[in-house]
C-alpha cells in the first residue's frame, strides 16, 4: 500500500533514564475483589479490570508502596469494604499516594464510593504516627460508574490538602486532582529540552495550552516577555496561580477552561499575539478546533509535547499541510519498563523559514 510522504523528520535517539527504578511520584492502586470475593489491591490485568495483587511495584516510589499497602491492610481490617465494580457497592475504590521527588512531602488519598462512611480518626492517627513523612491525607469521593479514578469532591482529613515539590529552579504546589508529570527526573529533562528548542527571547509572547499547574509556562517565563496558560482543571489553575506567587513570577497569566472551547475567546482577551505556543495535550491529542485556530493565528513556533506518537503524527500532519514544517522530534523515556515515551516536536512556520 502506498503511503503519502508528509515530510522528512529527524527523530533523535530516545533520551533514557539513568536509574529507571522507583521513579514514579504518583501511585494509583485500584481496590476491589478477587475471584473468591476477597478484598485485593494491586494493578489491573491487561485489557481487563481483574486486579492482580501487587503491593510492591519496582517503578513506584518505595515509600509510597509501603504506605499504600499498610493503609489498605488497616482499612480492610477495620471493616471498610472493597469496591465491587459489578454492582458499584463497597467503600474504597483506590489508594493513591503522591510524593515530592525533591521535597519528600507525601500526600495519601483514599478514593471512596460512599459519602456516608467516614475515614476514622484512629486510622489517621495510626498512619501518620507510623509514617511521619505524610504531610496530608485527602478523601476523594467518586460515586460514578466510571473508569475515571477521581471524583470532583475532596475532603481534607489531615494537613492542608496539598504538597510541594521542586522542579528545576522552581517550587510547585500539587493538589490531589492536579496534573504533574509522574517522572520528575525526566520531566526536568523534557521541559528544559522544550525550552531550549523554543529559543525564547524577551520579545516573545508564549501561549501554554494544557498548562496543568503551570510548569512549562513558569519555566518559559524566565526568557519571555509574557506567558499565558490555559487549563481545564480548576484545582490545577488554582495551583498554577499559587505557583506564580511562590516563584515570584510577574509575567504570566492563567485561564481556566477547556482549550477547545475557550481558546478563541482567550486570544481575544489578551493584548499580545502569541508567537510561540507550547501544547501538551492528553493522549487523545489536539481537537480540530484548536488545530484550526493555531493554523489561523500562525505562531512562528509550536512546541508539541506528546505522550502518544499516533495522535502526535495525526496532528502534525494537519498542522504542516499548509503552514508548518517539522524537522525535529526528540523522544524522552518518561516511563521506563513500558512501551511509552514522550516526544518533543518543533514545528516552525514555513514563511519564517523561507525568510
Amino acid at each position: 500500500m502506498n503511503k503519502e510522504k508528509i515530510c522528512d523528520v529527524n527523530v533523535g535517539n530516545t533520551i533514557g533514564m539513568g536509574n529507571p527504578y522507583n521513579y514514579r511520584n504518583k501511585l494509583q492502586y485500584p481496590v476491589g475483589l478477587d475471584k473468591e470475593g476477597n478484598p485485593v489491591m494491586g494493578v489491573y490485568s491487561r485489557r481487563s479490570h481483574d486486579i492482580i495483587k501487587n503491593n510492591l511495584c519496582s517503578i513506584q516510589n518505595l515509600k509510597a508502596n509501603i504506605i499504600a499497602r499498610d493503609a489498605f491492610e488497616y482499612l480492610v481490617k477495620d471493616g471498610y469494604k472493597a469496591y465491587n465494580e459489578k454492582n458499584q457497592s463497597g467503600d474504597i475504590r483506590h489508594i493513591v499516594v503522591r510524593n515530592g521527588n525533591i521535597s519528600n512531602e507525601v500526600m495519601l488519598i483514599i478514593v471512596m464510593n460512599n459519602k456516608k462512611i467516614n475515614i476514622s480518626k484512629k486510622f489517621v492517627e495510626y498512619i501518620t504516627k507510623k509514617y511521619n513523612c505524610i504531610d496530608t491525607i485527602v478523601v476523594n469521593y467518586n460515586l460514578e460508574n466510571t473508569n475515571v479514578i477521581f471524583g470532583k469532591e475532596n475532603k481534607n482529613i489531615f494537613g492542608n490538602g496539598y504538597i510541594y515539590d521542586i522542579l528545576g529552579d522552581y517550587k510547585f504546589k500539587i493538589s490531589p486532582l492536579s496534573f504533574y508529570q509522574v517522572n520528575s527526573v525526566q520531566a526536568e529533562v523534557l521541559y528544559e529540552l522544550a525550552i531550549e528548542k523554543a529559543n525564547i527571547n524577551n520579545n516573545d509572547v508564549v501561549l501554554d495550552l494544557y498548562c496543568g499547574i503551570g510548569t512549562i509556562g513558569i519555566f518559559a517565563s524566565k526568557y519571555a516577555k509574557k506567558v499565558y496558560g490555559v487549563e481545564i482543571v480548576e484545582d490545577a489553575i488554582n495551583d498554577a496561580n499559587e505557583n506564580e506567587k511562590i516563584n515570584n513570577i510577574k509575567n504570566i497569566q492563567f485561564f481556566c477552561g477547556d482549550v477547545e472551547k475557550i481558546l478563541d475567546d482567550t486570544l481575544n482577551k489578551i493584548n499580545d499575539k502569541p508567537n510561540i505556543v507550547f501544547v501538551d495535550p492528553p493522549r487523545k491529542g489536539l481537537d480540530k478546533n484548536t488545530i484550526s485556530i493555531l493554523n489561523k493565528i500562525k505562531p512562528s513556533k509550536i512546541i508539541y509535547i506528546s505522550c502518544n506518537p499516533a495522535t502526535l503524527a495525526r496532528d502534525i500532519k494537519l498542522l504542516i499541510s499548509d503552514n508548518y514544517s517539522v524537522n525535529y522530534v526528540q523522544p524522552v523515556d518518561m516511563f521506563p519498563f513500558t512501551s511509552h515515551v514522550e516526544c518533543v516536536s518543533v514545528l516552525k512556520l514555513k514563511e519564517t523559514i523561507e525568510k
